[in-house]
C-alpha cells in the first residue's frame, strides 16, 4: 500500500464486512489497523478482502519478516531488465535510422519507413512487461471499484502507445514507471531506518551478576528476560541493556538517544540510566527497574509507532483533495481527445495522445506521499533530539501555538529544591517530625519531596514504616503511619481541615518570603511542622522563555506556590504575566481561558498536578525523564531530556515542517500544471509526463527527508549534571 487511492480501494473493500468497528492507515508505514468484532467477522475475511482489492495482507510483524531473494530484489531485478531491454531497443533503432533521440522526440513509430523487425518489437515488449509487472492486477481492481489508480491510467496509456505504434514510446513508459516506484520505496525506507536507528539500538542480550557463596559470577541472558531487581553489568562500550539505577561504578554515559544530550553525563551509585544509552568509559553494575517491554526505550517506541496513526490536518486534507483532483482531470483527458477532433481542431490521433499524457499527469502520488514523508521525517528528526511528537497532527498543532503555558516546579525552576529552615510545633522533635514526613514523601514524585528526602538523609534519619499513600492533587498528600494519618501539604491544606489557629499563623507570616515555598505537616488535626523550600530559577530559563517568545504572543506562568514566588520566578524569567495559587481545576481553567483569547495554546508541566492542564490545551508538553508517568502519557509531546530549550526547538521545527510541506504541496501543483499546460499545447509526450510525475514523486520525497538533518537545539547554558 503506497497511495491514497489504494487506502480508498481498501475502505470500499473492508466496509463491505460485518462488524468492522474502525480503519486506520499508515501509507508511509503500508500499515492497516483494524478494529473488528471477532464474533461477525475474522481476520481471514480481512485478508480476503484485501485480496480483492489487490494487495496482500498479513500481520504486523515488528522487527520485518525475513524476505527470499526473490521477494526481496524482484521489483529492483525486473526494473532492471526493463531498462536494459529499453537501452538495447533504443541503441538497434538509433543505428537503424540513424538518430536515437529524434526517434524518441519526434514520435516516430515502427511502422513502414522504419525498422519494424520483430526482435526490436520483442525488446520493447521484455521492457513493457517487466517495467509493469504489478500494475494489471491492481489496475483491474482500482477499474472495478471506478477508481482507476495511476497503475490502470499507465496500462491505458501504454496499450495506447502500442495501438499507435509507438513502441519505444510505451516502453519508456513502462520503465521510467516502475523506476519511479523503485526511487519512491528508497527514500521512503531512508525515513524508516532513521526511525528504525533510534528504536534498534537496546542490546539483545545482558550480563547477570548472581551471587555464588562469597563469590559473585556473570551469565549472559536474553535483555527480555531480564526481571525486575536483578543486577546487571555493563562494561565499557556496551550499552545498557534496562531501565534501572547504578549500584556499584562510576563512568560517563551517553544518552543523547533518550534524552538528546549531546554530552555524556557522570554516572554514580543511586543515579538512573535508560535502556539504550553507551557506556563510555568505567563498568557499571545497575540494578534492574522495569522489564524490557516498560522501559523509556520501549515506550518511546510505542509512541513513536503510534504517532504514525495521528495524521495531521495537512495529510487529511491532501488525501481528500486527491479524491476529487483525480476525477477532475480524468474528465479534462476525455474531453481533450474528444473535443478538439469534433471541433475540427485537430486529428483523433494527435488529440488521443494528449489525452493519455493528461491522463498520466492527474496521478496524485506526489501530492499524497509528500505530507506523510515530511512528517515522519521530522517526527524521527525530533525524537532523535529527545523530542517525542506522539504525531503528525501534534507536530502540526505546534505550528499553531501562539500562547505557551508554563508550569513552576520542575518546568521553569531546577526542580531540585533544598530545605532552607524547619519549625516544629506542638512540641514536637525535629526528627520525629522528619521520620514520618521523609516517609510519606518517598512515596510522591513531587520535585519538593526529593528535597525532603536529602535533607533527611543528610541528617541521618531512618524513616517509619509507611501503610498507604494518597495524593491529595493541589494540597499534597496523605498516609498511615504507625497507626495515624499523617498528611503534609501547601498551607492551603491547613485552611482546608480548619488548622490554622494563632500559632500556626504566626509561624507563618515569619516564613512569609517571595524566595520560599511554605511546607506544613501534622497527623490527624495536630500540626506538627512548617518548613521552607527554596527552588530558584533554572539558569537556562529566562533565554529558553526569550527563545519561546519568537514563535508566540504570549508565555504565561502558571503555578500552585504562593504569590510572592510566583512573581519572584516571573521576574527572573521574563515572562509576561503569572498565575499562582491555582488547583489543578485553577490551571485547567487558566488553559481554557488563554485558549479562548489565543486560540491554540501549549501547556509545559510535568507532574500529576499538570495532567488537566496539559490535556486541557491544544498540545500538553511533559517532560520525560525523573517526572510523572501520567503527565507523560497525557501530554502530547515528551522532552527527554530536562532542557527548557526542548520547547522552542519544538517550535522551530514544527513551523520548518510547515514550511517544507507548503514547498512540496507548491513543486507537485507547479509541475503537474506545467505539464498539463504542455500537453494541452501538444508538447509533451507520455515519457515525459511519467518523469515529470517521477521527478515531482522523487523532489517532495527528498525535500521532505531534509527534515531528517534538522539541527539539535543549542541549550543556553547545561543544567547541573
Amino acid at each position: 500500500m503506497d497511495c491514497a487511492q489504494e487506502v480508498s480501494l481498501l475502505r470500499r473493500e473492508l466496509g463491505r464486512l460485518p462488524g468492522i468497528r474502525d480503519l486506520s492507515f499508515d501509507v508511509f508505514e503500508g500499515r492497516m489497523t483494524v478494529e473488528f468484532d471477532d464474533t461477525r467477522t475474522s481476520a481471514q475475511s480481512i485478508e480476503s478482502a484485501v485480496s480483492t482489492a489487490g494487495m496482500r495482507a498479513e500481520p504486523w510483524k515488528t522487527p520485518e519478516r525475513q524476505l527470499t531473494f526473490w521477494q526481496a530484489n524482484r521489483h529492483r531485478i525486473l526494473t532492471t531488465i526493463s531498462g536494459v531491454s529499453l537501452l538495447a531497443g533504443l541503441i538497434w533503432q538509433g543505428l537503424e535510422t540513424g538518430h536515437l533521440v529524434g526517434s524518441l522526440l519526434a514520435h516516430e513509430h515502427l511502422e513502414g519507413g522504419h525498422p519494424a523487425e520483430w526482435p526490436l518489437i520483442v525488446l520493447f515488449v521484455i521492457a513493457i512487461v517487466a517495467g509493469s509487472h504489478d500494475s494489471p492486477r491492481r489496475a483491474w481492481m482500482s477499474i472495478r471499484a471506478a477508481r482507476p489508480d495511476m497503475n490502470a491510467l499507465m496500462l491505458f496509456s501504454v496499450a495506447g502507445a502500442m495501438l499507435l505504434g509507438e513502441w519505444s514510446e510505451g516502453a519508456t513508459l513502462a520503465f521510467l514507471f516502475s523506476l519511479a516506484g523503485r526511487l519512491e520505496t528508497w527514500s521512503l525506507s531512508r525515513a524508516r531506518d532513521a526511525v528504525g536507528k533510534l528504536l534498534r539500538v537496546a542490546p539483545r542480550e545482558a550480563t547477570l551478576v548472581e551471587a555464588c557463596g562469597d563469590h559473585e559470577h556473570e551469565r549472559r541472558m536474553m535483555a527480555d528476560q531480564v526481571p525486575v531487581g536483578a543486577l546487571v553489568r555493563v562494561k565499557p562500550g556496551e550499552r545498557v541493556p534496562t531501565d534501572g539505577e547504578v549500584e556499584r561504578g562510576l563512568s560517563y554515559v551517553n544518552q543523547a538517544l533518550i534524552t538528546g544530550e549531546s554530552i555524556p553525563i557522570e554516572k554514580s551509585p543511586g543515579d538512573r540510566v535508560y535502556a539504550g544509552t553507551l557506556n563510555e568509559e568505567g563498568t557499571l553494575d545497575i540494578r534492574a527497574a522495569s522489564l524490557a517491554q516498560d522501559t523509556m526505550l520501549a515506550r518511546m517506541t510505542r509512541m513513536v509507532g503510534e504517532s504514525q496513526a495521528r495524521r495531521a490536518q495537512s495529510e487529511r486534507f491532501i488525501e481528500q483533495f486527491a479524491r476529487y483532483y483525480t476525477p477532475a482531470v480524468f474528465a479534462l483527458a476525455i474531453a481533450t481527445m474528444l473535443a478538439p477532433p469534433l471541433l475540427g481542431a485537430g486529428d483523433w490521433t494527435r488529440w488521443f495522445y494528449q489525452g493519455m499524457v493528461i491522463l498520466l499527469i492527474s496521478c496524485p502520488c506526489a501530492l499524497v506521499i509528500s505530507t506523510p514523508v515530511t512528517v515522519a521525517a521530522a517526527l524521527a528528526a525530533a525524537a532523535r533530539r529527545g523530542v517525542l511528537v506522539k504525531g503528525g497532527a501534534f507536530l502540526e498543532e505546534a505550528a499553531r501555538v501562539r500562547a505557551v503555558a508554563f508550569d513552576k516546579t520542575g518546568v521553569l525552576t531546577r526542580g531540585r529544591p533544598r530545605v532552607e529552615r524547619l519549625i516544629p510545633l506542638n512540641g514536637k522533635d525535629e526528627r520525629e517530625v522528619l521520620r514520618n514526613l521523609t516517609a510519606l514523601e518517598r512515596s510522591s514524585e513531587h520535585p519538593l519531596a526529593r528535597a525532603i528526602d536529602e535533607y533527611a538523609k543528610k541528617l541521618g534519619i531512618h524513616v517509619s514504616p509507611l501503610d498507604t499513600f494518597r495524593a491529595l492533587p493541589g494540597l499534597g498528600a496523605e498516609a498511615e503511619i504507625e497507626g495515624r494519618r499523617f498528611w503534609a501539604g501547601s498551607p492551603r491544606l491547613l485552611a482546608a481541615r480548619g488548622l490554622e489557629d494563632g500559632a500556626v499563623r504566626q509561624a507563618l507570616s515569619q516564613l512569609a518570603s517571595h524566595e520560599h515555598t511554605v511546607v506544613a505537616c501534622g497527623a490527624d488535626n495536630e500540626v506538627w511542622a512548617l518548613l521552607t523550600v527554596a527552588d530558584p530559577p533554572r539558569p537556562e530559563a529566562a533565554t529558553a522563555v526569550a527563545r519561546v517568545r519568537r514563535y508566540v504572543h504570549r508565555v504565561v506562568l502558571l503555578t500552585g506556590d504562593n504569590a510572592a514566588t510566583a512573581r519572584s520566578v516571573a521576574q527572573a524569567t521574563a515572562v509576561d504575566e503569572f498565575q499562582a495559587e491555582l488547583l489543578p481545576e485553577d490551571k485547567q481553567r487558566a488553559v481554557e481561558a488563554l485558549r479562548d483569547r489565543y486560540g491554540h495554546v501549549a501547556m509545559v508541566g510535568d507532574g500529576v498536578n499538570d495532567a488537566q492542564a496539559l490535556a486541557a490545551a491544544n498540545l500538553g508538553i511533559s517532560f520525560g525523564r525523573q517526572h510523572a508517568d501520567v503527565a507523560m502519557e497525557t501530554a502530547d509531546v515528551v522532552l527527554m531530556s530536562d532542557d527548557l530549550s526542548g520547547v522552542s526547538f519544538l517550535l522551530r521545527h514544527a513551523h520548518h515542517a510547515r514550511r517544507v510541506i507548503i514547498e512540496n504541496l507548491v513543486i507537485a501543483l507547479a509541475l503537474k500544471g506545467a505539464f498539463l499546460v504542455f500537453a494541452l499545447a501538444n508538447l509533451a509526450t507520455l515519457w515525459m509526463a511519467v518523469a515529470a510525475d517521477m521527478g515531482a514523486t522523487f523532489l517532495v520525497t527528498l525535500n521532505g527527508l531534509r527534515l531528517l538533518a534538522t539541527r539539535a537545539p543549542a541549550a543556553a547554558s547545561k543544567p547541573d549534571a
